[in-house]
């Protein structure tokens, strides 16, 4: 054990505790106030509804204190309990010392931690998601799924993977920037590729036919300055009945998308507000600015790891004997996450400063009280809490507390 280890242990259990310590305010804040619906949504939401949204949280959030004391495990098991280097073992026993068996280390490595969290995923979708009335998946479209995501999974991660990993050893002094140059081109192949090539894969985008909502949203992007490449139905009913709408792609590649769902849940003005919003985040540059600080960070991040690859103490104090780019890599891919969690409010604050923004241009371009009552019907129909925990939000949230976003689109102090 050195500082490694101990820097690992002391973080992983501040970041245990923390996280159990928001996850129980937060059950707790919802049960106080589950009996009453907060007035400002108390002619759109009726007490069952708002009840429902209560015991829906809290059993999210339940099966997520679950998740995070199983991935706290995982940790400790693949790092201090030798995992990683079991599968750099075996790999290389059955491999050789070569591109192969760098590969096989990680993939075994991932294959294992997927199997493990199976049974939670398992659990979520077809005990918690229908239980609430919200997950329509069956057993046939899980496993297809879960095939063709294994499928793409194998096909784009194997060759990026295979390319960091030669970098990592013949790049020289510099092969974190050119990892860092290859990640970024790759991401932003994949922001084109994703609307047209991967996301038909699992459902079915049709271009909306409804000729007047069609129309009224022309009419909306015409005013704003919008060019997209087409707006689309997606068939979101097939899997669950949450509603949602997105832009996807980049430049000419820009789509609409509108789950199914959603269209049967508002009304044109309603969904034209929502729209709005969505054309406000791309107005402010609100994309291009979390790609660009998501670029910035891994930049940092490899740098940082390029400093610790070399060094044998990380490995050791980190449960490996193996000194190899695939278990450097998997080793800091696993730990990081450790260290950074503390840094979640910052991009959770962000993004609800984001929102607000999209949410005035949206009052500007549409109608205000036609997106707050689309809001209202959103968080009824997706059960969303209205009354979550404001430290819990704080951290977490992207989206600001159903109430404050109401009352800042009604001109209200909250």
């Amino acid at each position: 054990m050195n500082a490694f280890t101990w820097s690992l242990l002391l973080a992983l259990l501040l970041n245990s505790w923390l996280r159990w310590w928001l996850a129980a305010r937060h059950i707790s804040h919802i049960r106080r106030h589950r009996g009453t619906v907060p007035a400002a949504f108390a002619a759109g939401i009726t007490l069952e509804q708002h009840q429902k949204a209560a015991d829906y949280s809290c059993a999210r959030v339940r099966l997520g204190m679950v998740g995070s004391l199983l991935d706290a495990l995982l940790l400790l098991a693949f790092t201090l309990g030798g995992g990683i280097e079991l599968a750099s073992r075996l790999a290389g026993n059955l491999l050789g010392a070569g591109m192969l068996a760098q590969l096989a280390t990680v993939g075994l490595c991932m294959l294992a931690m997927s199997i493990i969290s199976l049974p939670l995923s398992l659990y979520s979708t077809f005990v918690v998601e229908r239980r609430f009335g919200f997950s329509k998946v069956d057993a046939r479209l899980f496993i297809s799924d879960l095939a063709k995501g294994t499928v793409l999974s194998l096909l784009i991660g194997t060759p990026i993977l295979a390319a960091v990993l030669w970098l990592i050893q013949h790049g020289g002094q510099y092969f974190w920037l050119w990892t860092w140059l290859t990640w970024c081109s790759f991401s932003l192949l994949m922001v084109w590729a994703y609307p047209t090539l991967i996301a038909p894969r699992f459902n079915r985008f049709t271009p909306l036919a409804d000729s007047e909502l069609l129309q009224r949203i022309n009419q909306l992007l015409a005013r704003c300055g919008f060019a997209s490449n087409g707006v689309f139905v997606m068939d979101g009913s097939r899997r669950s009945s949450h509603g949602n709408a997105y832009f996807t792609g980049l430049g000419k590649s820009k789509r609409i998308v509108f789950f199914d769902t959603l269209l049967e849940q508002l009304e044109p003005e309603e969904i034209e507000a929502v729209l709005a919003h969505e054309l406000g985040h791309f107005h402010h540059g609100h994309i291009r600015s979390r790609i660009a600080l998501t670029f910035a960070s891994s930049l940092l991040l490899l740098w940082l790891f390029a400093q610790l690859l070399y060094q044998p103490a990380f490995y050791l104090g980190l449960g490996s004997s193996e000194m190899t780019a695939a278990t450097g890599l998997l080793l800091f891919m696993l730990c990081m996450p450790v260290f950074t969690f503390i840094l979640h409010p910052l991009s959770s604050m962000l993004s609800r400063r984001h929102e607000y923004q999209a949410d005035d241009f949206a009052a500007k371009h549409s109608n205000a009280s036609a997106l707050v009552s689309a809001l209202t019907k959103l968080y009824r129909d997706n059960a969303s809490t209205l009354t979550p925990d404001p430290l819990h939000s704080t951290f977490y949230d992207s989206h600001p507390p159903a109430s404050l976003r109401i009352a800042h689109l009604q001109g209200s102090t909250p």
